[in-house]
């Protein structure tokens, strides 16, 4: 479905019960009631045309108070200019058209919700605000593939209800920036350790979610979208851009593609810690390394360029797509990029372009905003039609390409507001409110245009961290998550990227079938740049994909106990693990009194805990990162059965076939692909909670722990938690600021055993039942893990 037409009403669609009817002003362009801060005309940014743009970065070394909360007021005032183009209360509830997305009323909360808790998190406040939305709206959706639909059956609160705890969050906030000694006039720099970073911290974040938000209302249809008065003007369209000829022309409706040689050179990459600006942990630490020469497109591929693409039938040609991009094409049926809009008979190829708030006449001479699969498909398409090898930019690439920046004073964010940018030819900051011509933007010494603004870059890289890049422990599951070899790096910022993202240090990244104002550049090279990739096998994520590890969890959940250890002299007892945790949990549940109408277990792998947890569960939700053992699991599901192959020696083995078994009624059982850090906001109030073998693996174990109680806590009052861990903490899974225990603190051990005593106690639970629970794993006829888990079994009391 194309974002700019008009949905069908469906009045038996669930979402629609958050639909009050008691809004009507939400209809009309918004009047002075709306603004839970200050208003456009009264707020910093405010340009002579009456729309604003956004202030430069605050320098954390030289800020005054003042400029802490004009930077406060600019951020929180842009986030309720862009949400007043949402039109009507629907516009509010309505899941997006891919279903993966919370509705927007999500995305306006949240960014409230993140500063009370990290604020808190730090100590600059020791009380919520309001604990059910502190909940609610506190993790939003990374969903792991194009299929994977969020039902959005949630009840939501009314937007009324958000904009009273927007306008309490406002005051507090304003409250910690009037008060707090650290923002003294003359004081010293705000560093990573002060706790002053979390408000900076909550700005970025923000700012994030800004434009993350201006790209799901880019989805809506247009009915439900309106321009804001004080929302910045489109960039100016030349007379050329206008669509009247049936082909657009190269060198007349959009720039002739070129391209430039680039010498062999080295880089640093990294951005120092003493810089006097916010900054993510993925950006700090060091990487240097030599690029090797290669040739660039001069300026981004324009929608122009792109058109030859889809004209040529790129979208109908599998070979030119990625098996995952041809996967997501085809699920998707799209047959030309999201945002054009078909003016005309399919055959004739005429496009009009679907910007935040309306939709205009083609601008060919803009870059084509694309995802990464379809950035890849044009340049296997383009290195055919060429005959050489195009390919996506690494980062060292990328940055070959920059004007480096070496003193404070080269960092354009901390001192340009966006029209200053726009002065400077570069569309950053929300100098425009739209992209520009791939030609129209400041050059580089090198003599490429874009390196910063216009549209985030899609590179061939996959999201990495630095040498020496530590977790922030106000936000250890910022990027460690997604250092799975599924998302993908973008550079250099977007028309819509302020603050932080604005800047020459930030590194960011999606999953290749999402949107984000993204374009791309042609490299050519017989080399691949030094582009990272994490796909390999051992990498943290990419283990749990292979078959033969498919395979060791299919004889570990459904071996028998001849085939997991045939050796009578080995430790046979601790065979079937998954079967034992279900029935431990299962007779904590019957000596504690604990109901037995819901169970969650979070890494399910293959199943079988799942489904013997539904001998007495009436409903039970089994969920795993790993997508090939979500597809063993419902496999399982559907048929009952399924074969597998149980390694000897080498290549030899025997092939089994994995039976669950008939007395267990599989319909009670349900699978899914989710990240055990961020879990669906839906999931509230089971009975039972069983976590075996994860928390070790997990890049953020506080996320998931953090869920399980509280008002919308993953377990009910009465329910119970069963948790199994060898505490085997490896950097490879969890960065080493996010474990929980294994290491020494002012010359004292920290153990996991005692640190998870204390959490669950402060939360609520009741310490029941306490266990060592081996369990053995075997790799070959020769070969077997030994492991001890430490069994906990909590129930929550309050």
């Amino acid at each position: 479905m194309n974002p700019s037409s008009t949905i069908a009403m469906r009045e038996n669609e669930p979402w629609r019960a958050n639909l009050r009817g008691n809004q009507p002003a939400l209809a009309a362009p918004r009047d002075a009631a709306w603004w839970t801060g200050k208003s456009p005309a009264a707020c910093s940014g405010l340009t002579a045309n009456g729309t604003l743009t956004a202030l430069p970065l605050p320098n954390l070394a030289t800020c005054t108070r003042r400029e802490v909360q004009d930077y406060f007021d600019n951020s929180w005032t842009l986030t309720e200019t862009l949400f007043a183009g949402l039109k009507g209360e629907e516009a509010f509830f309505r899941p997006p058209y891919h279903g993966l997305r919370h509705p927007m009323v999500f995305y306006f909360c949240h960014p409230p919700v993140f500063y009370i808790n990290k604020l808190r998190v730090s100590g600059l406040m020791t009380a919520p605000l309001n604990p059910y939305f502190e909940t609610l709206f506190e993790v939003g959706v990374d969903e792991m593939r194009w299929d994977d639909m969020s039902k959005n059956e949630m009840l939501w609160p009314s937007v009324d209800e958000v904009r009273a705890y927007r306008a309490a969050v406002y005051a507090a906030v304003s409250q910690v920036i009037a008060t707090h000694p650290g923002l003294t006039e003359g004081h010293a720099p705000i560093t990573l350790n002060d706790p002053l970073w979390a408000l900076f911290m909550g700005f970025e974040h923000e700012r994030i979610h800004l434009e993350t938000s201006a790209v799901l209302i880019h989805e809506l249809p247009l009915d439900y979208v309106q321009r804001p008065a004080a929302w910045p003007a489109l960039y100016p369209a030349a007379p050329h851009d206008a669509a009247t000829a049936l082909r657009p022309r190269p060198g007349t409706d959009y720039p002739a593609p070129a391209l430039r040689d680039v010498a062999a050179t080295r880089i640093t990459l990294g951005k120092p810690a003493d810089w006097p600006s916010y900054g993510w942990d993925n950006e700090y630490g060091s990487r240097s390394v030599r690029v090797e020469a290669f040739r660039a497109s001069t300026q981004l591929v324009s929608n122009g360029a792109f058109h030859e693409f889809v004209v040529a039938g790129g979208y109908r040609e599998e070979r030119f797509w990625s098996p995952t991009g041809w996967a997501w094409r085809s699920y998707r049926n799209i047959k030309w990029p999201t945002f054009w809009v078909q003016d005309g008979p399919a055959g004739l190829h005429r496009y009009k372009l679907r910007t935040l708030f309306e939709v205009i006449d083609m601008p060919w001479s803009w870059p084509a905003e694309v995802n990464g699969h379809e950035a890849y498909a044009y340049c296997q398409w383009k290195s055919e039609q060429d005959s050489t090898a195009y390919r996506l930019p690494s980062e060292n690439e990328h940055h070959a390409l920059r004007d480096p920046v070496h003193r404070v004073a080269d960092d354009m964010a901390l001192q340009y507001d966006g029209m200053a940018f726009r002065k400077q030819g570069i569309n950053l900051n929300l100098a425009y409110g739209s992209a520009m011509p791939v030609d129209a933007g400041r050059i580089t010494s090198a003599g490429f245009h874009d390196l910063f603004g216009n549209v985030w870059q899609w590179l061939a890289d996959d999201f990495n961290p630095l040498p020496g890049s530590e977790v922030h422990p106000f936000y250890d599951d910022f990027s460690s998550p997604c250092y799975d070899g599924q998302h993908q790096m973008i550079l250099g910022g977007s028309w819509v990227s302020t603050g932080e993202m604005a800047g020459p240090w930030a590194r960011f990244h999606f999953r290749p079938h999402f949107f984000q104002h993204a374009g791309f550049r042609l490299v050519e090279a017989a080399h691949d740049g030094g582009a990272i990739h994490l796909d390999s096998d051992d990498s943290a994520h990419q283990v749990y994909e292979d078959r033969q590890m498919v395979n060791d969890y299919m004889l570990l959940h459904y071996g028998s106990q001849a085939d997991q250890m045939p050796h009578v002299f080995g430790p046979q007892a601790a065979t079937e693990f998954p079967l034992r945790c279900a029935q431990w949990l299962l007779d904590g549940a019957a000596e504690f009194g604990a109901d037995t109408q819901r169970a969650l277990e979070v890494g399910c792998a293959v199943g079988r805990a799942s489904f013997e947890l539904a001998r007495s569960y009436h409903e039970v939700i089994g969920v795993d990162l790993s997508r090939a053992f979500i597809d063993t699991a419902e496999a399982l599901r559907r048929d009952g059965r399924l074969d597998y192959f149980r390694k000897d020696e080498g290549e030899l083995g025997t092939q089994l076939t994995a039976h669950v078994n008939p007395a267990i009624d599989r319909h009670r059982v349900a699978f899914r692909q989710a990240d055990a850090c961020s879990l669906p906001a839906d999931y509230v109030d089971f009975d039972a909670v069983l976590m075996a073998n994860l928390l070790c693996r997990l890049p953020s174990p506080k996320s998931l722990l953090g869920r399980l109680g509280g008002p919308r806590g993953l377990v009910k009052v009465g329910g119970l938690v069963a948790l199994f861990s060898p505490y085997s903490w490896l950097e490879q899974f969890t960065p080493h600021g996010a474990w929980l225990g294994g290491y020494e603190k002012a010359g004292h051990a920290v153990k996991t055993a005692d640190a998870l005593r204390e959490f669950f106690t402060q939360e609520g639970f009741v310490l029941r039942r306490e266990e060592e629970v081996p369990l053995v794993i075997r790799e070959h006829h020769r070969k077997y893990q030994y492991i001890v888990t430490h069994a906990m079994l909590w129930q929550r009391s309050v």
